[in-house]
């Protein structure tokens, strides 16, 4: 792996004339805000910008009002550019569809901050010290000198506040962040509403009847505890998938487990399972083991078959 510094991927931008910029598949607000911000910034430098992700996920509503979201096109339409670069995501395979767009670009940069992250491109921007991938492409955007608009740093905070858990769980670093962001025009308020606080009103029926399925196990995971809930297909008709990533964050306040994995299925038979941990289980070893990764306190993998076999699986990995 080729590590990066701020300043050698804020030179491989600098002279380039096009540039396209992926996120993550099942786009988060972290992978959006970076791919926008930086988007924005290289545009203003006159560079020809193009932002996507790999389908078939829409991009939730919750991120289509955010500053420059007219630069993302749809994944076919997403140019191979002299430079490509990954925002957030922490393996190739992340990038879905769009793999061989970025592979077959002459510099490949890859931004993150997952610690699984073992470095895919040609420059590795890699911290996993950062509470977020934005904050990562603010010390680019410093190293090429751009100025922090409020568009910029709106996109930036989405990242922030998101990854954060609204700043539950940030490290000292980010509410310097957070203060260099609102100072250049964030509308805080506004937008932690927006991302954090906003579902359709079919959301609570939904949580109510997904919390009926959870089921608790305090020997699990060595005596920490695990807390499971399923959700199926069924569940999430005419709401955005993101709708279904929040309920983890209401599952996982149960005080009897350090674990929780919520099963959201996206097909029938097709799973995505979020793991989240608070003090004690590291999750990557879990998640790598299961075909996914992530962050030592929130993790994922991929699964299929019925309820009982996915779940099932995820308890024997725990053994």
């Amino acid at each position: 792996m080729t590590t990066a510094t701020s300043e050698s991927v804020g030179a491989a931008l600098s002279g380039a004339e096009s540039v396209s910029i992926i996120s993550h598949v099942r786009p988060d607000a972290d992978t959006i805000g970076s791919a926008l911000a930086l988007g924005l910034a290289l545009r203003g430098r006159g560079v020809d910008v193009a932002v996507s992700f790999s389908g078939p996920e829409e991009l939730p509503g919750t991120l289509r009002s955010l500053p420059g979201a007219e630069l993302i096109v749809v994944d076919d339409a997403l140019p191979a550019a002299p430079v490509a670069v990954a925002v957030d995501a922490a393996n190739l395979e992340r990038l879905g569809r769009l793999q061989d767009v970025y592979s077959a670009s002459d510099t490949t940069v890859c931004i993150d901050h997952h610690v699984s992250n073992e470095g895919f491109g040609d420059l590795n921007l890699i911290d996993p010290t950062a509470d977020c991938t934005a904050a990562l492409v603010l010390d680019v955007l410093d190293a090429l000198g751009v100025e922090l608009t409020a568009d910029i740093a709106t996109c930036l905070y989405a990242g922030l506040i998101t990854d954060t858990g609204s700043f539950k769980w940030a490290r000292p670093a980010s509410f310097a962040v957070a203060a260099r962001l609102t100072e250049a025009g964030v509308d805080s308020a506004h937008w932690s509403r927006v991302l954090l606080d906003s579902h359709p009103f079919g959301w609570l029926p939904m949580v109510s009847q997904v919390l009926a399925t959870a089921d608790l196990d305090r020997d699990a995971c060595d005596g920490a505890g695990l807390v499971v809930a399923v959700m199926g297909t069924d569940l999430l008709a005419g709401m955005d998938w993101e709708d279904g990533e929040s309920v983890v964050d209401i599952v996982r306040t149960a005080r009897e487990a350090d674990v929780t994995a919520v099963f959201k299925e996206a097909t029938p038979g097709t799973w995505n399972v979020s793991l989240r941990s608070k003090s004690v289980v590291d999750l990557i070893p879990i998640a790598r083991s299961l075909g996914g990764g992530g962050h030592t306190r929130a993790a994922g993998y991929s699964d299929t078959g019925t309820p009982d076999e996915v779940v099932g699986r995820l308890r024997k990995a725990l053994q």
